[in-house]
């Protein structure tokens, strides 16, 4: 990518979230994730150009030093930090705007600092070798896959309905989605193919935020906020079909809507469930935990036959759930300690460098989250490491989990590789 060449008309839209914003490249591989602020500060930007930079490089620094330690390297792109023409920046505002979704304009793209963080882009992977059918990406936000301990909950339904599942009924109450999902977390994380392929299967039908379908980097598969429809889950079969035909399903050359989206379903179980290096892995046995299951989730527990009730060590959604259970003490039980530091700050300002309350995020910033003592010594130190594993698992918590299935060569047996 030539910085000094850039053209705002290689560049399209392709989301945001509260913070940023992100373009894709037309051609080439690439994202841009620029920052964004409140709209009232957008003759006044509330950062320096330096500023901007800095907090960009954090992000870096937090992902590729803590995030890729606990998930693992193979599986976080960390990114690094541009400087890009500042008039590419602003052309590219004024063209990109009307694409904006209009709940999302109370804030404004950082026109000011030239800064982005520039990634892959994973919704249209490069291949070394073409397909006859491009490649697909799922996108899956599979949320917080434990419930919270009772010993820092003051109410009981915490310890009993995931937080996902309570936070259904009051978006669908306010008017954000119109049906509730039946998706619950605590089914895709369990392990038990049952379970994960009923949470797939209900995230299909109601996608929401929590999964989108690409097919050579266009999305063909989501949900927007707030709509009466229903996401067409008929064009996503029929997308989806021509990469499953040699499946064991098909009939005289065809195959049945709900042979595809079984089929669709089981590959990406398959997927979720393999390990790191691919052998499996030594499986993580759950049943006796009480954390693992959601008094709202439709499925049947009685269901459950024989077989895994745990994900491998190794696999990614086991590495996302162990990094989101640093969050041992819910946010009831945090508070207190975030108080604590708050207060601590207030009377000792510079030992807010000293604490690493806003880095650098090295290993040593690593070791204090690991090695926090699990007994509260009354300690500001104690209480800093706890806010900042509290951090960790909320990233981990509202982390995407990027699915590519590539079509197989001719002469090979499997449907996807």
């Amino acid at each position: 990518m030539e910085l000094d060449r850039m053209d705002e008309n290689d560049w399209k839209y392709h989301g945001e979230g509260n913070k940023s914003l992100v373009v894709s490249h037309v051609q080439h591989c690439r994202v841009l994730r620029l920052l964004k602020y409140p709209a009232e500060d957008s003759e006044n930007p509330p950062q320096t150009a330096e500023q901007a930079f800095r907090q960009i490089q954090n992000i870096v620094d937090f992902t590729s030093n803590v995030m890729s330690c606990l998930l693992g390297e193979k599986f976080v792109h960390s990114g690094e930090v541009v400087r890009l023409p500042l008039e590419f920046v602003r052309q590219l505002s004024i063209k990109i705007q009307h694409q904006r979704p209009a709940w999302r304009c109370d804030k404004v793209m950082d026109i000011y600092s030239g800064c982005a963080l520039c990634l892959p882009n994973l919704t249209s992977p490069t291949l070394h070798q073409p397909t006859p059918t491009p490649p697909l990406c799922i996108e899956i936000k599979p949320k917080c896959g434990f419930l919270p301990s009772p010993k820092h909950v003051s109410k009981d339904i915490k310890t009993r309905v995931c937080r996902y599942c309570m936070h259904q009924h009051y978006k669908v109450a306010n008017g954000k989605w119109k049906r509730r999902s039946l998706y619950c977390p605590l089914d895709l994380f369990s392990g038990n193919r049952q379970r994960m392929h009923f949470a797939i299967r209900h995230l299909i039908e109601e996608p929401q935020n929590n999964l989108k379908v690409f097919k050579g980097g266009q999305c063909i598969y989501s949900s927007k906020e707030g709509s009466d429809e229903s996401p067409d889950t008929n064009s996503l079969l029929h997308h989806l079909r021509p990469y499953f035909l040699r499946g064991n399903n098909r009939v005289n050359g065809h195959m049945t809507t709900k042979a595809v989206l079984n089929d669709f379903i089981q590959v990406l179980g398959n997927a979720l469930l393999s390990a790191a290096g691919g052998d499996g892995g030594q499986v993580t046995d759950r049943t006796g935990e009480g954390r693992s299951f959601c008094e709202a989730s439709l499925f049947n527990r009685e269901r459950i036959r024989h077989g895994s009730q745990g994900l491998p060590t190794n696999n990614i959604l086991s590495r996302i759930l162990q990094t989101q259970m640093l969050d041992s003490l819910d946010i009831e039980g945090l508070y207190p300690l975030y108080c604590r530091v708050e207060q601590h700050l207030q009377d000792f300002p510079k030992d807010r460098t000293g604490l690493q309350i806003d880095g650098p995020y090295d290993q040593n910033f690593l070791e204090k989250v690991q090695k926090c003592s699990m007994e509260d010594d009354g300690s500001v130190e104690y209480a800093a490491a706890k806010v900042h594993q509290y951090r960790i698992a909320m990233t981990a918590k509202d982390c995407s989990i990027m699915v590519t299935l590539v079509p197989s060569g001719e002469e090979e047996d499997d449907d996807e590789e």
